[in-house]
């Protein structure tokens, strides 16, 4: 007990003190997370948005894929990406395996199902309620899009959010496309991981503490949100 005790202490002086370790591998989480995010909701919204409003040929089935592959296993996607981007995929000419950026693909190739999913069920409701008024005004689908998405941007920050939440807590599928190599593709989640295999538990409690931190950090911003969002379609 009392090495697990010290071990906490030299946590916290670690966070404290600013370790240069520790400040490089939460900003590589950071912008790798933050990345995904970006992209995953700019796939993410409107693939949610179009769900949302239109009504064509196989919108059934595509609802269904979207929806199972927000279950999707991380370490599959992990292999999926590192098929691609391995020598013998039809991408390894970029050289991308084992970078930040294979961290970044896999991460949105993660959580932009969720985005969307997310999405649709924040934006159906909203274009229900719409709906009638979209049509007495002969809208072009795309306008409408682009209102609901305005309309609702409350709610789909705290859908972003939670995104933000998946993708930072991420572990199987980077190590397997990043290869947790140490001031290059070592992020809070695989750096816990090895330090704690390596018996090394300061840095790992450190990173773990600053997750912590970001969980409840992203938590408290989706209930203010939450909060302060008006009822639906008056965000």
């Amino acid at each position: 007990m009392s090495d697990i005790i010290h071990a906490l202490g030299l946590a916290v002086a670690l966070v404290f003190s600013g370790d240069a370790d520790l400040l490089e591998i939460v900003g590589l989480s950071l912008r790798v997370s933050l990345s995904a995010v970006a992209i995953a909701c700019v796939v993410g919204f409107p693939l949610g948005a179009t769900l949302a409003v239109a009504r064509f040929p196989g919108r059934g089935a595509l609802l269904v894929v979207v929806n199972a592959l927000m279950g999707l296993p991380p370490v599959v996607v992990g292999l999926l990406v590192y098929l691609m981007l391995s020598n013998a995929g039809p991408m390894g000419s970029l050289g991308l395996l084992y970078t930040p950026t294979a961290m970044i693909i896999a991460q949105s190739v993660l959580i932009a199902p969720i985005i969307a999913a997310l999405s649709r069920e924040v934006l159906q409701p909203l274009h229900a309620e719409y709906d009638e008024r979209f049509r007495s005004l002969a809208l072009p689908r795309h306008v409408a899009v682009r209102a609901l998405l305005v309309d609702a941007r409350r709610s789909l920050a705290t859908v972003a959010l939670a995104g933000f939440g998946r993708a930072i807590a991420e572990v199987g599928a980077v190590i397997v496309v990043g290869g947790n190599i140490d001031h290059l593709t070592r992020v809070m989640t695989t750096a816990i991981a090895l330090e704690t295999s390596k018996g090394q538990l300061a840095l790992a409690l450190a990173l773990g503490l600053v997750l912590v931190a970001l969980a409840v950090t992203v938590n408290a911003c989706v209930m203010g949100l939450s909060g302060a969002r008006a009822p639906v379609g008056r965000a």
